[in-house]
């Protein structure tokens, strides 16, 4: 916002606020339309944007060739609409308002009819925040002329988002912004941000045409422009004063809200969009790849993304507070369901010893191989331990996490562990990934009489708890999926076991209170 990166970085139709019964007419406006106002409209709907939904870029003008034959109406139709619009804001009718009605009406309908398609997801947000404050709900088609409704569109002067905030903005106005998040593209919270801009705003003008042409080009230039005329405070008063590019803004925002107004009237019909109109919030509470939810979920990440455009870098950093993460009602039911399960898919991929992995579908923890060592393999068995693996191993249970990113000694049934043993005692070590329990156990100085550990006598079970006997190639994790609501530290807390413990077949665990 400011800088005049409205109008100059919009990505399709401007959509305004418009009257309250008082509609004016004037003739002061030269009957002509700027020769720039199509190559803006133009930069602003990009089909890119309909096709493959939003995406970064810097908004660019884009050529359009379609003619739509429709008929202007008489004058006096656009102004008796116009009066009928219910708004706290007179407007006025004049040849450049008209301009921009032909323009959304007429010569550029499939952009408008696109935007129609996308307000059904966007404006309930807009409108929330602005009734909260009590503020006219036409505000809401202000991101319409900002950014068409893309909250990933960049202009060419460093404004992002649906509502177009500079960098130092925004920040003024609590919006995060940092290498992994920029809520200048969160569209709940910037129109927050937004409203509160569009409040502090009028508290100086005290007129909302004023309002919305400071929101273009910022208070100062408007400022100037009032000085300048003498001090009137009207903004056809002080038009020629303003900005080339803010002088069209107004106009653009008064057809706007005429155009979609009366979109059934000019025979315009909303296109459906793939943005869901019912979507749910969940709290992340520790860092989260896109990857990772889509993995459990089964959905792409390019609909995470549409839904949650703040996050850079598909991820959620969630290390010391809590994010939201937007999905439709059954994704989040899902979501909720498969927690555990989702934070835990493929995490030492995405998040190696705690940290993000800079390119996790590239790049895998492999560390140096040690001076005089050589690798060999083992693929865990139910049963095993990460400090029993060691143990076998003659190496540190630190050692063996380090190099295989373990973290909390988790590790599962078929996972293949590297070991870094003595070059002259490879044959040796290698043997050890088919040998029996008892034999590996021997290794160590320590005998069984079973080829499955020593099992204590189970404690009786209770009538009031739901229970749970372990199969071959069952692990904490696989049991937990099997019950919505139960975790992994559920059940160890529940059966008083802890990161070393190991399940046996035909083991009874405890799972869950019976509802």
């Amino acid at each position: 916002m400011w800088k005049m990166k409205g109008l100059v970085s919009v990505v399709l139709v401007a959509v305004g606020v418009i009257g309250n019964g008082q509609t004016q007419t004037s003739d002061t406006i030269p009957d002509t339309t700027p020769p720039y106002l199509e190559e803006c409209l133009d930069s602003l709907v990009n089909k890119w944007y309909v096709n493959k939904s939003a995406t970064n870029m810097v908004l660019d003008s884009i050529h359009f060739d379609e003619t739509i034959a429709t008929k202007a109406l008489p004058d006096s139709v656009y102004i008796q609409r116009l009066a009928d619009i219910m708004s706290p804001m007179p407007f006025t009718f004049n040849s450049k308002v008209k301009a921009y009605i032909e323009l959304y009406t007429i010569k550029r309908r499939d952009q408008v009819q696109t935007m129609l398609g996308l307000s059904d997801y966007y404006f309930p947000m807009f409108e929330e925040a602005l009734d909260a404050k009590q503020m006219p709900l036409e505000l809401k088609y202000l991101p319409i002329i900002e950014s068409a409704l893309n909250p990933k569109a960049y202009s060419r002067a460093g404004a992002s988002g649906l509502w177009q905030f500079m960098y130092y903005t925004g920040k003024q106005y609590g919006l995060n912004i940092d290498s992994y998040i920029d809520e200048r593209r969160d569209p709940y919270r910037s129109s927050l941000a937004a409203v509160d801009f569009l409040e502090d705003l009028y508290s100086i003008y005290k007129d909302w045409f004023l309002v919305i042409a400071a929101y273009n080009c910022g208070p100062g230039n408007v400022n100037k422009a009032i000085r300048r005329s003498g001090g009137e405070r009207d903004f056809w008063k002080i038009y020629y004063h303003l900005p080339k590019e803010t002088r069209g803004y107004v106009p653009a925002f008064i057809a706007a809200t005429y155009a979609f107004t009366y979109a059934k009237e000019h025979n315009l019909h909303a296109q459906a969009s793939k943005l869901p109109v019912a979507t749910d919030t969940i709290m992340i509470s520790q860092p989260l790849h896109f990857k990772q939810i889509a993995g459990v979920l089964n959905v792409k990440e390019n609909y995470l993304r549409e839904l949650n455009p703040q996050y850079r870098r598909d991820v959620i950093p969630a290390n010391k507070k809590s994010y939201p993460l937007r999905l439709t009602f059954n994704h989040a039911a899902e979501f909720a369901a498969s927690e555990d399960s989702i934070y835990a898919h493929r995490r030492d991929q995405y998040f190696a010893n705690g940290k993000l992995v800079s390119n996790p579908e590239y790049t895998k923890h492999s560390p140096q191989v040690p001076k005089g060592k050589a690798t060999v393999y083992y693929t865990v068995k139910s049963g095993d331990a990460i400090g029993l693996i060691a143990d076998w191993y003659d190496v540190r249970t630190s050692d063996l996490r380090y190099w295989n990113n373990v973290r909390r000694n988790l590790i599962k049934v078929g996972q293949r562990l590297a070991v870094y043993v003595p070059k002259n005692k490879t044959d040796y070590y290698a043997k050890i990934n088919n040998m029996s329990y008892a034999e590996k156990q021997r290794l160590s100085g320590k005998t069984v009489s079973t080829n499955q550990p020593k099992k204590t006598a189970p404690e009786p079970e209770d009538a009031n708890y739901v229970y749970y006997t372990v199969k071959s190639g069952d692990n904490l994790w696989t049991i937990a999926k099997k019950y919505n609501g139960v975790s992994n530290t559920d059940i160890m807390r529940l059966n008083k076991l802890n990161d070393e413990s190991k399940l046996s077949i035909g083991q009874k665990l405890k799972i869950k209170r019976k509802s």
